[in-house]
């Protein structure tokens, strides 16, 4: 059996990931090795076929042992131990939840249902750097595989609509703190008229005490038109990696232009897209609904009417499901060669631990 290491197992992602492995009885099929930065020595999960107790994330010694490091630390960490191993000559296999490897030419981004082809390839050819790609653009390529697949998209812009989840736990718990904040003053005696109840809203959210250390602004009756770090462009970096990702996921002979905002939201889990599609010739509405249905098990395709919509194509209706629904397939008035959509998806299991799982299941 291989010997397969898990770092950042106990984080959102890795949390999700163990879920999933255990769900699927993974852990039958290799060995398994815990690390940890912090608590080595103490008792690790028990998993079938797994070590007693957790081995030390800085410890290049017992890094080496494996045959298969998994990584969802996050990219400072993969950053440091990364180059070491390699230069240390280990020849593992190195499968990565961050985006600091994203676009280094020899790692693969990771997306079974789209890619597996070229996953299958890569690991025949001794290929060793399995990464992840950036949720939204997994889950956009999810949703518009049946599209992409038939060569018909010419661009597309993708306007994000990102739960706070996305940017880590203690985000997720300060938009908490944050309705709570203001429930609690909500409940305190507010204001009867709705505009000097707006008002008051307002001036708790624009007090000193009012929780954003992790944000810098409230998130709460909010939203938050930039993630990530400035670009060069104009483009926030989560901008940026749209269509650079979706590129390389897909390996275009020629780059499709994929562009458009990021926004934070204040929704708990599950990313959202709205999509305008240009394609590259006038295709049947009903045909493009065919294409989108039958591209691969996951993608949901959501009648375009208001009921079903407000019913399946949620956050709220699928969070914690491998199902990626895509509603509000329509032509627009821009063109015959324009469509309309809306898609929304699990940013923590396809967006993030659910190709890993795939990987490393291929790779043993």
């Amino acid at each position: 059996m291989k010997k397969v290491g898990f770092i950042g197992w106990r984080g959102m992602v890795g949390s999700v990931l163990m879920e999933r492995m255990k769900e699927e009885n993974d852990f039958a099929h290799f060995e398994s090795y815990f690390f940890s930065t912090s608590q080595a020595g103490e008792d690790a999960p028990k998993m079938a076929n797994s070590c007693g107790k957790l081995l030390s994330a800085n410890d290049p010694k017992e890094l080496l042992k494996m045959d298969v490091l998994l990584s969802c630390q996050g990219g400072d960490y993969t950053n440091e131990i990364f180059p070491k191993l390699r230069n240390d000559g280990w020849k593992g296999i190195w499968i990565d939840a961050a985006s600091a490897l994203r676009m280094k030419d020899d790692a693969i981004l990771v997306l079974d249902p789209v890619n597996r082809d070229l996953i299958q390839k890569n690991i025949a050819a001794g290929g060793k750097n399995f990464i992840g790609a950036n949720c939204t653009v997994s889950l956009m390529l999810i949703a518009l595989h049946g599209l992409f697949k038939e060569n018909l998209v010419e661009w597309v812009s993708s306007m994000t609509y990102q739960a706070a989840s996305g940017a880590g736990a203690k985000n997720m718990i300060e938009l908490l703190d944050q309705m709570k904040t203001v429930g609690n003053s909500f409940a305190n005696g507010p204001a009867k008229e709705a505009l000097e109840l707006e008002k008051q809203m307002n001036a708790v959210m624009a007090s000193n005490e009012f929780p954003k250390a992790n944000f810098g602004h409230p998130l709460a009756l909010n939203v938050l038109p930039w993630i990530d770090s400035e670009m060069p462009s104009g483009q926030s970096k989560e901008e940026w990696k749209a269509q650079v990702e979706a590129n390389k996921i897909l390996q275009t002979a020629t780059t499709v232009p994929v562009d458009g905002t990021c926004v934070r939201v204040g929704a708990l889990r599950c990313h959202s897209q709205g999509l305008t599609i240009k394609l590259k010739k006038s295709v049947a509405p009903k045909t493009v609904e065919e294409l989108i249905s039958r591209a691969n098990p996951w993608v949901d395709l959501v009648p375009n009417n208001k009921p079903e919509t407000l019913k399946h194509l949620t956050p709220a209706a699928i969070t914690g499901t491998l199902r990626v629904p895509i509603g509000r397939v329509r032509p627009m008035t821009l063109g015959d060669t324009f469509f309309n959509a809306f898609t929304c998806g699990d940013q923590l299991l396809w967006g993030a631990a659910e190709p890993l799982r795939c990987v490393l299941r291929m790779v043993v």
